[in-house]
This record gives structure tokens, sequence and C-alpha cells, in this order.
């Protein structure tokens, strides 16, 4: 029996409003929580052996797309309690400002690729999220591997290595994208709600959109094992609107 494994999804650390935005303050305080539970942090890399062979919960820290902020805002945060993260990288719009389907407005600013490796060498892992964030179940399979093809090729000349872990943006695949997936990475995570387990599929693992969690307090019920209720009702409200179109 293997452990399980939280992943937690955050995009943006700043106090604009809507839920890819955590403000600095919440995300702080949902790190020493974090801290103070004393559960393990681990990186992607070690996900699949913890929910294969692990035992207990450990926690996964993941940020989609890149921004700047989180450089600026959530590293030194993260250095502070010894935590990791994966960032999920739009490779071709690296050092540019975020420009797809229902982006922020103002568009918020990307990390360079000199922040990014700077960022490797401080410990901080990077995986792909396509080149130019595409709703990857919206396009032809061949268009499909062009992004992931392209993004694994751009990081690989930037940063040295090809990524072994992915996460489409939206959250957005199917299965034939998701073998696409399989002849590339290790992992994807998506954007179902849920805590990993042994038996999820690896190339479509859920994770925790932490701006569900921006009372502390629900927060700290999560990680002391009681949100299960939660969690729930969280799921409920969202097949509701999808139902609506909402």
């Amino acid at each position: 029996m293997g452990g399980t494994v939280d992943i937690l999804m955050y995009h943006a650390i700043d106090d604009a409003d809507g839920p890819t935005s955590i403000a600095p303050q919440v995300f702080a305080d949902q790190m020493a929580a974090l801290a103070d539970s004393g559960l393990p942090v681990i990186g992607m890399d070690d996900v699949r052996h913890h929910l294969a062979h692990g035992t207990g919960r450990a926690v996964s820290i993941t940020f989609d797309d890149g921004f700047q902020d989180f450089a600026d805002r959530a590293v030194p945060v993260l250095e502070r309690h010894g935590f990791g993260a994966m960032v999920y990288l739009v490779s071709g719009l690296v050092g540019g400002k975020e420009n797809w389907a229902h982006c922020h407005t103002p568009p918020r600013r990307l990390m360079g690729w000199d922040t990014i490796r700077s960022l490797r060498k401080r410990g901080f892992d990077f995986g792909n999220h396509t080149c130019t964030h595409v709703n990857l179940a919206e396009h032809p399979l061949g268009e499909v591997e062009d992004q992931l093809d392209l993004a694994q090729n751009q990081i690989e000349a930037e940063l040295g290595f090809r990524p072994q872990h992915m996460a489409p943006p939206y959250g957005a695949s199917n299965a034939a994208v998701r073998a696409l997936f399989a002849d590339r990475f290790d992992t994807s995570v998506g954007v179902r709600l849920g805590v990993a387990r042994e038996g999820d599929d690896r190339f479509d693992l859920p994770r925790l959109e932490m701006f569900y969690f921006t009372d502390i307090r629900r927060w700290r019920d999560e990680l002391a094992g009681r949100g299960a209720s939660y969690l729930a009702a969280r799921r409920v409200a969202r097949r509701v609107r999808q139902s609506l179109g909402v």
C-alpha cells in the first residue's frame, strides 16, 4: 500500500482578484501552516515512488505559468521553510506577459530565462506547460505534439535538460493527449480536485487548488486530515457550475 500526496496548485502570488491569485500574506500563512504540520514536502520527481511505495501523507508544491511574482514573492517564503517547488513553464512566452484566453487584466509578467536559470541553481524544478498555453483537448494531435515538443526543445536549449513533468493548460486533456504525455513525461498534473493516491492515472494526477484554502482554518484542517468533507463539497459545487456552464 502506497502513500498519498497533496499536490498543491498555485498560479500567481499577488493581490489581484480571481481564483488564480493568492495574496502574498495568505501564501505565507499557508506555507507556515504546512511547516507546522510536519508533513514531508517532496518534489514531483519523488511523487510516483511515494504513491507506489511510500507510507503516510506527503505534500508537493506546484505553480502553473511561471509568473515573475513566483521569484519575487513565493521563493523567499519557500526558502525560509526549506521547501522546493515545481514551476510549469509556458516556454514560448518566457520573459513576456500572459496573453492566453481568460488571462488577467492587466496581463501579468512571466519570468525570464536568466531568472529561471538562477532559481534552478537554487533547487527549484521546472516542467512543461506547452509553448503558448493552448487547450490541448481542442487541437489536432499533430498540433498537440508540436506544442509539447517545441516547449521541450526550448526548455532544453535554455536550461540543459528535457522536462519530465507536465501540466496541460486549464487541466485539459483526453486519452489521446495523455498517450502523448506517456511518451514524453514521468507525470502530468491536472485540475481534478483531490489528493493523489496509488492507482491514479499518473498523467492526470489530481491537485488541491489553493484558492479554496485561503481561509487558513480550512487549510489547517486539510493538513490535519480533516478536509475530506470540505473537498467533497467543493467537488459537488464544481460539478454544478460546470453543468450550468458557469
